[in-house]
């Protein structure tokens, strides 16, 4: 019997209520061996939102769409559905065609029968993210843009219906909207989108992120939490590899590879929680992770010399691939903050001077050894809406700040050199910060700057996850974060700055009327000129006030091993796991371990 046959029997047998026992490997099984450099949080499509979870939620839950695999520039392709949807000439209507057969994985909730999934499961899982109780951050999505969804804001309920959310019939999802939304595709192919089945989120009151049940690829088979998660392939997959690979060789040996197969590939994908920077790569020296998405910053000396993977890894038959990820590095400050934020001029001179003082030469070429670029805006490269020749107006000028700083009521300094708050009272500002290696270098290089121009700082350091839960919160002055894309548009970057989303991932919590105009009108249009005039002007506002400060943009140092087959990094999606492959016998000979 296989393993995933035996631990699906085993499912069945049991009628466990969490998480499945640990099931040990049998001798032919193809093991993927991987981390995620942060703990998880609860499995909740509608809740997570941190990235670690994102990585695990999208390969145990299903969305309507995903991105195709090898298509570059990016594309959306059915998941599913059976197809495309096909949209109203208004551009408001989407109607999606379920492929039959797509099961759940086993759960007590379903009372031994095999469940299959439906059209009126995504009702009840999009419907879900409009529930006060989740407070999901990810309603911003849905939230006023379906017709009649003022019904669920009034007075929320699972059995409410709206004309904006129907299942005409068991494999039928009709979807109107109020307005046309250019990014609504891309919403469809977010976690936060996959479907869930009522039964047991109803079985487990108050805790369906520990009871994670979908229809994806892989599905729990061990979970301790913040330490170790196992994933086995999903012995009800219908996933087939289907793909648009480009003119590159690599893409077209993978194409080859999967082309028509089922996925998963691998039997199982056990994952580490890794938040140290010298453990994920030391790890993967030893063999222990089959590949390293971006070296971590400060341990690039140790495996890069020149810009090139050091001979002696070479030689081991690993690889080096540069890759520009859809990220924005940067600086958020709290402007409901007393110390630093609002709007009068004292605040915004504080703010930009903070700007003025940011050292992006010496972040990148220091910090980062050269694998970034300075960031000009919100946007990075190979996003809809990234203008390559925009240059920010707020330059690295520790001498413009102080002189700023001087003119704005903050000229006076106490016995140790420090600037005084304008009324004459001591000043300090905090900024939280990882508690890593990284973030303690991070550190060293805000204190360089920031003391630069007569600014004393003291650091907060906490767990990451925590940090975002107190940011939410308004409990946070600074913290240095990144955003990857959710979709590869714009918006996705702009909202982070949009009013209403404060308290959501607007941490900065900046809501400025004519911020907000501009890009409520910039959401209404399709990439191009008028909508890149909007960006222009919405930039110069983000300089103005200063709420970030943009930082850089990560070029991905990849590193992998020669075992590890069909791997190609996504710019979008988090991870690649369902579509891997390993060598089995290779990695026993090369890595020296029986894996």
């Amino acid at each position: 019997m296989t393993l995933r046959a035996a631990f699906f029997s085993l499912l069945l047998a049991a009628g466990a209520a969490g998480a499945a026992p640990a099931v040990t490997p049998q001798g032919g099984d193809k093991v993927l061996h991987m981390f995620l450099s942060t703990s998880e949080t609860g499995l909740d499509p509608a809740a997570a939102s941190d990235i670690a979870t994102l990585s695990l939620l999208e390969n145990l839950f299903d969305p309507l769409l995903r991105y195709d695999y090898l298509a570059r520039p990016v594309k959306l392709q059915p998941n599913t559905a059976s197809a495309m949807p096909t949209i109203s000439a208004d551009g408001r209507t989407y109607t999606f065609r379920i492929r039959p057969g797509i099961h759940f994985t086993p759960d007590p909730a379903f009372k031994g029968i095999k469940r299959e999934m439906t059209a009126q499961d995504y009702v009840y899982s999009i419907r879900r993210l409009y529930d006060p109780a989740i407070k999901s951050p990810w309603s911003y999505m849905f939230d006023g843009k379906l017709e009649g969804d003022e019904a669920l804001k009034k007075t929320f309920s699972h059995d409410t219906a709206i004309p904006g959310l129907q299942a005409l019939d068991r494999y039928t999802l009709r979807i109107r909207l109020k307005e046309p939304d250019n990014n609504f595709l891309f919403y469809m192919a977010t976690p936060a989108s996959s479907v869930v089945a009522r039964e047991v989120i109803e079985a487990y009151p108050g805790q369906a992120g520990n009871h994670p049940v979908g229809t994806g690829p892989f599905m729990i088979g061990e979970w301790k939490r913040s330490d170790r998660i196992v994933l086995l392939a999903n012995p009800y997959s219908t996933a087939v590899f289907s793909a648009t690979p480009g003119p590159d060789p690599q893409d077209q040996a993978i194409a080859a590879a999967l082309q028509g197969k089922r996925l998963p590939r691998v039997d199982r994908v056990e994952v580490k929680i890794a938040e140290e920077f010298q453990g994920r790569l030391l790890g993967f020296l030893n063999s222990e992770y089959d590949y390293l998405e971006q070296v971590p910053e400060s341990m690039t000396d140790m495996v890069i010399r020149d810009g090139q993977l050091k001979p002696e890894l070479t030689r081991r038959g690993m690889q080096l691939s540069r890759f520009p990820v859809l990220q924005t590095y940067y600086m958020w400050m709290n402007m409901n903050d007393p110390l630093l934020g609002g709007y009068s001029k004292d605040r915004i001179a504080l703010r930009r001077a903070i700007s003025l003082a940011y050292n992006s030469a010496e972040d990148i070429a220091l910090l980062k050894k050269g694998f970034a670029i300075k960031a000009e805006s919100p946007l990075p490269p190979n996003v809809l809406g990234y203008d390559p020749a925009y240059r920010s107006p707020v330059p690295y000028d520790p001498a413009l700040a102080n002189a700023l700083l001087d003119r704005h009521g903050y000229g006076r300094r106490d016995h140790e050199g420090f600037r005084r708050a304008p009324d004459g009272k001591p000043f300090t500002l905090t900024m939280h910060s990882e508690a890593t290696v990284g973030g303690r270098l991070r550190d060293e290089l805000w204190r360089k700057c920031l003391n630069s121009i007569g600014l004393r700082v003291v650091f907060k350091s906490d767990k990451k996850t925590e940090i975002i839960k107190a940011s939410r919160l308004g409990k946070v002055t600074m913290f240095e974060s990144n955003w990857i894309a959710d979709f590869p548009d714009g918006d996705n970057f702009y909202q982070l700055l949009y009013g209403p989303n404060a308290g959501r991932a607007n941490y900065a919590r900046f809501n400025l009327p004519a911020y907000n105009v501009r890009y409520e009108r910039a959401r209404a249009l399709t990439d191009g000129p008028a909508r890149q005039h909007l960006y222009v002007e919405m930039n110069q506002l983000i300089h103005a006030y200063n709420p970030w400060v943009p930082l850089t943009h990560a070029v991905s140092a990849d590193i992998r091993h020669p075992w590890l087959k069909n791997y190609k990094r996504h710019p979008v999606a988090f991870t690649s796991w369902r579509y891997l492959d390993v060598d089995v016998a290779q990695r026993a000979r090369l890595s020296g371990q029986p894996r």
